[in-house]
């Protein structure tokens, strides 16, 4: 039953970073080509990182049918949508949140089954939630990336993975586990948005 759970949330996180993809795309004014190659670039770029470092093979998407089929429906779906309606910027703030909040603890939940250290799980949660993020904004020529541009994003998945840790560790399950720690993911990011919440520069920016 916590495996089914679990597999309904990562197609939900799919979901939600697919879209992101098509809303990026659309905000970059590509064609529907363009939309397509963002979303399945932000849906599973983070997974196929996590599962080439841990040496998983073959690739996780490459033999789940209902995955990829989730984001091809929900991308050209996304793209209908947009055809007669214009969506407000935040929108693919908050889509992208949802993204990040559960494929972070997916992402977490799968290196913990790997046996690799917990600093390893964190980390490698962290790449599998923001990976497709950074893909996404490089394809659409934004640079640096939203990552690297003082957002409390990756802090807010790295949250989101210590509490995943430490409620495994403590015996919750994993759909409580889960649901917890994509909460404050999602809680933290969306906080950020809100309040205008920003990581400080490595270095103040030279007047003039």
């Amino acid at each position: 039953m916590a495996g089914a759970m679990l597999h309904v949330l990562y197609l939900t996180g799919i979901a939600a970073f697919a879209a992101s993809g098509v809303l990026a795309a659309h905000r970059a004014r590509l064609d529907p080509f363009g939309g397509l190659v963002l979303a399945f670039a932000a849906a599973i770029s983070g997974g196929t990182l996590r599962d080439l470092i841990l040496g998983r093979h073959p690739l996780y998407w490459t033999h789940d049918r209902l995955l990829l089929t989730v984001i091809a429906s929900t991308a050209v779906a996304t793209m209908v949508f947009l055809r007669y309606r214009e969506l407000p910027h935040r929108s693919l703030m908050t889509v992208d949140a949802v993204g990040l909040a559960v494929v972070t603890v997916i992402g977490a939940r799968a290196a913990i089954d790997a046996g690799v250290t917990p600093f390893a799980a964190v980390l490698l949660a962290v790449l599998t939630g923001v990976t497709g993020e950074v893909i996404r904004d490089v394809l659409c020529g934004e640079f640096p990336p939203l990552l690297l541009r003082e957002e409390v994003y990756a802090t807010a998945a790295l949250l989101g993975a210590v509490c995943y840790l430490l409620l495994d560790r403590l015996g919750t399950g994993p759909a409580a586990a889960a649901a917890v720690a994509a909460s404050l993911v999602f809680a933290v990011r969306m906080g950020a948005l809100h309040f205008g919440l920003h990581l400080p520069r490595l270095a103040q920016r030279p007047p003039g």
